[in-house]
């Protein structure tokens, strides 16, 4: 008896520009840890380039984002900020004032469902670096949420620079957004240095650019949630990243902001196409606490290139919106 394998689906842009690496380049390989997790980036770069000098400027990028926007360094500027007395201002550096103006914005597009304020709740619920002795009751939980929340939140930004308002007792996360975005910032490091043909992964998360030697874009396939049966899913990451958010690696440990409590969505993998890491990762955050119904609809008001996948009762089911349908290749 024979057994038919998977279809293999192929997801493209809609365009491909027609600048390609010199055939005769290799493809470097570097790697390391951050934020908790691994990354990894190939680039094209002619044979013999020595990357000890690019590895090193790829710490130190890395290196300073953690600096300012960790939530479990207790001397980055982020935890700084969950510290500060009520009705200080901080200044923002470029890098978290980018972050912040794209959280608030897709905070209020999502209704909330993505919220960069939601510290108090992710501590609560044992989700941050402070450890807890068991789940928390409804005081807890009410006590946090009224300490959340993107509302409670303002950004000013002047010839001086960027500047946000603590109002009191009100923490940031940013670990839907911030890696994503030290993704984006690692592109544009390669970028800037000349080697404009690269693929960028921190912890599942992807920006891929131009072309590889071989003439081929930089395929990656989302990832199958364990336990589920799709087909396989392969995108050609030319001008686009990838972000997907889920709770199929650590166990439930996504937070409904609007709500306080785990999400009851049956999601258990949202991924998102967008053209920066950053904001694909912070929909992909969003569109899980949707939910299929409600994400998908937002997704496709947006122009989202999504896949969104639940299982419920052992039953699988994945959701593609119009923008991610209209990529698959024929």
């Amino acid at each position: 008896m024979s057994t038919s394998l998977p279809v293999m689906r192929i997801a493209v842009p809609a365009t491909i520009a027609p600048a390609m690496p010199d055939p005769a380049d290799g493809v470097i390989a570097l790697r390391g840890e951050t934020m908790g997790t691994s990354w990894h980036v190939k680039f094209a770069a002619p044979r013999g380039y020595d990357p000890a000098a690019t590895h090193r400027a790829i710490v130190s990028r890395l290196a300073g984002i953690v600096a300012e926007m960790s939530h479990w360094a207790p001397t980055s500027l982020l935890s700084r900020f969950n510290r500060a007395a009520a009705g200080t201002w901080t200044t923002l550096p470029a890098d978290f004032a980018q972050v912040m103006a794209h959280a608030l914005a897709i905070a209020e597009t999502t209704g909330g469902a993505f919220d960069p304020a939601i510290g108090r709740l992710v501590d609560a619920w044992g989700f941050g670096p402070i450890p807890i002795a068991g789940l928390p009751g409804e005081p807890q939980i009410a006590a946090a949420r009224a300490r959340s929340g993107w509302r409670h939140l303002a950004l000013s930004t002047s010839a001086t620079g960027a500047h946000l308002h603590q109002p009191g007792a009100i923490a940031l996360d940013l670990s839907g957004i911030a890696k994503g975005h030290a993704v984006d910032a690692v592109a544009a490091l390669l970028g800037a240095a000349g080697f404009v043909h690269h693929l960028v992964e921190i912890g599942g998360e992807l920006v891929g650019a131009g072309m590889r030697p071989d003439g081929d874009p930089w395929w990656v396939d989302l990832e199958t949630p364990t336990g589920t049966i799709l087909p396989p899913l392969r995108l050609a990451l030319h001008g686009m990243a990838v972000a997907t958010s889920g709770d199929y690696r650590r166990g439930a440990h996504t937070l409904d902001p609007r709500t306080g409590r785990p999400i009851q969505t049956g999601i258990v993998s949202a991924s998102v196409i967008h053209r920066t890491a950053m904001e694909a990762d912070a929909w992909a955050t969003g569109l899980t606490v949707l939910g299929p119904v409600a994400g998908l609809e937002l997704a496709r008001d947006h122009g989202l290139a999504a896949r969104l996948v639940t299982f419920v009762e052992g039953r699988t089911r994945e959701y593609l919106s119009p923008a991610l349908a209209a990529m698959l290749s024929d």
